[in-house]
């Protein structure tokens, strides 16, 4: 299982020293701990497991969830992030269909995980399917979770960032 890591502030609870934009023994940014960035290949052996970045694994204790998410990838979530994503879920109207079905799609290929020594896991066929997962993966982070993306399917999503032009009219859309 080997895999190229990039750039990103260190993840890794107690790091001292971050690699990232200041490279080694930069100061990490305030609120930076805890929170998932970075783009990393791996791939996907023929068991179906992924190794999951060095940097994200102190992250993800017991109770970690896999799912297939929104975009049309996989994410796997620290137990206390899905805990607010069920949280959310518990408090939509239950009269709602599309609340109910939301529900179901979100609760149905979730799947609870732990790592082995070598910081490997299972993907479920369910999450593999929905992403389009097969012998690679990016990994993705997404500020409170990670995101498992097929390499083509995360070329087309990120290409909407890709000239400094079109996310600089993103950022002014949100406000930033």
């Amino acid at each position: 299982m080997t895999g190229r890591e990039g750039p990103g502030w260190g993840n890794r609870a107690g790091s001292a020293s971050p690699t990232g934009p200041g490279g080694m023994g930069a100061a990490r940014p305030e609120g930076a701990r805890g929170v998932f960035i970075g783009e990393y290949r791996h791939t996907v052996d023929d068991k179906g497991r992924i190794a999951v970045p060095v940097r994200f694994r102190a992250q993800l204790s017991e109770g970690s969830v896999v799912a297939s998410w929104v975009d049309p990838c996989g994410s796997i979530h620290p137990p206390e992030e899905w805990g607010k994503v069920m949280a959310r879920l518990e408090s939509l109207p239950i009269g709602d269909p599309a609340a109910r079905q939301t529900t179901r799609a979100l609760t149905s290929r979730a799947f609870p995980f732990d790592m082995d020594k070598q910081g490997r896991f299972v993907l479920p066929q369910a999450v593999r399917e929905w992403a389009g997962l097969r012998d690679e993966v990016v990994i993705v982070g997404a500020r409170d979770h990670i995101e498992l993306w097929s390499p083509d399917r995360w070329a087309a999503a990120s290409a909407a960032t890709e000239s400094p032009d079109a996310l600089g009219s993103l950022l002014q859309g949100l406000g930033i």
